[in-house]
């Protein structure tokens, strides 16, 4: 290691790697206190009836049928919405819902399509990545790109993607990987759909429900919220269980995932613990830690679910071919991300957290539950974190990735 990490500290294996250079990027944040409930829920499918009810309509967006190959009828993405994929300002526009929702059904006909024809799939998945991205990883994301953002998950929930939108589609989670790992459920306390920076700030203990390390300066798009609006859920694990399908996809968010947890740990202190966080002497019977475990537990959890839902398609016929599907996620993967062997200080948003340092993947890429551990025992290796910290951050860890297998196998 580069640095004088020690490698393999979980005793299986060389990482064969340099750790990664520190990143550079912005200060603190910001507010808020939240519990953490979850419950899921539903979102119908948009069916065949809708989308054909939408071609007798006048909307801002002209459809056309065509027939594809085997006959199916298919629609055609009009020459208007194929250039947003190239206008990331005028695709936020259009798929910017309002604080209200006000534009979420306009969205939802935009994307929505059961069979579009020719290479349509690939074009909607690219206009989602072009509304939603940050325009360069060294900057935040706006408000009406994280608005975007949850008018894209609301608007997809429980619908089956047609085929080349995934990636695209990944690419937006991948680029909110903090906001989506805080899902926890629809929550009537969340009341916009994307919040600014102002109201993610620390308040004067650290804190802030909205994450730890965020950047100064963005808006987070706050999937939990679905209130006054009774059919709409911007859930991102229903959307991970449709995108689990396609390796491209999943390789794009198993990436983004590991991504986030080296960031994360390299910001921790030396006992394994958020430095901005400094909870008042006895307000509190829970442990200084106990946000970082909780953080850490939902990492576990988006991996896990991404495993299950492999295991689940490879058992169904979804996925016929599991070699092939993991050869091909192996192709699209960047590498395997380590923690910075000294503590990081920097904020960068969220944008640089996927776009970090990848080294040459080794071991078998495939076992999650090695490729998180090995990272953590790397770190606190390096970091000479203590042996009870660091036995119960990688306990969390395993338990929350084995829970969330076992839930769906």
């Amino acid at each position: 290691m580069g640095d004088g990490g020690e490698a393999g500290a979980d005793g299986n294996e060389d990482l064969g790697q340099d750790a990664p250079p520190e990143p550079g990027g912005p200060d603190d944040p910001p507010d808020g206190r939240r519990r953490l409930v979850a419950r899921l829920r539903k979102h119908p499918l948009l069916g065949s009836a809708v989308a054909l009810a939408l071609l007798a309509t006048a909307t801002a967006v002209p459809i056309a049928l065509a027939r594809s190959g085997d006959d199916t009828p298919c629609r055609k993405v009009p020459a208007t919405t194929r250039a947003l994929a190239e206008d990331p300002a005028a695709a936020t526009r259009a798929l910017d819902p309002g604080d209200d929702l006000a534009r979420l059904d306009a969205v939802r006909e935009l994307l929505v399509y059961e069979h579009p024809c020719g290479d349509g799939g690939e074009v909607l998945g690219s206009i989602v990545d072009a509304a939603t991205r940050a325009t360069g990883v060294e900057n935040p994301h706006t408000l009406a790109q994280a608005r975007a953002a949850f008018a894209v998950a609301a608007a997809l929930n429980g619908a089956e993607l047609p085929d080349g939108m995934a990636p695209g589609v990944a690419r937006m989670l991948a680029q909110y990987v903090v906001d989506q790992n805080r899902y926890t459920g629809s929550d009537d306390d969340a009341v916009l759909p994307a919040v600014p920076a102002g109201s993610a700030a620390l308040d004067d203990e650290g804190w802030t429900a909205y994450g730890r390390f965020l950047a100064p300066g963005e808006a987070h798009a706050d999937f939990e919220h679905t209130q006054p609006y009774a059919d709409v859920e911007a859930d991102p694990e229903q959307l991970v269980a449709e995108l689990a399908k396609d390796p491209e996809a999943f390789a794009i968010l198993y990436s983004a995932e590991r991504a986030w947890l080296a960031y994360y740990l390299e910001r921790l202190d030396g006992q394994g613990r958020d430095p901005d966080y400094r909870p008042k002497p006895g307000k509190y019977e829970a442990p200084d830690t106990y946000w970082v475990d909780s953080d850490l537990e939902h990492m576990a959890d988006r991996v896990g679910a991404l495993m299950k839902y492999r295991a689940r398609y490879a058992r169904d016929g979804t996925v016929p071919d599991v070699t092939a599907f993991d050869a091909t996620v192996l192709r699209h993967t960047p590498g395997v991300y380590l923690a910075h062997t000294t503590q990081v200080t920097t904020r960068p948003p969220m944008a640089a957290i996927a776009a970090r340092y990848a080294g040459r993947v080794s071991g078998d890429l495939m076992d999650a539950r090695h490729q998180l551990l090995r990272v953590v025992s790397f770190w606190a290796s390096a970091r000479k974190v203590p042996k009870a910290r660091a036995d119960a951050m990688r306990q969390a860890i395993d338990d929350r990735y084995v829970r969330a297998l076992w839930l769906t196998i």
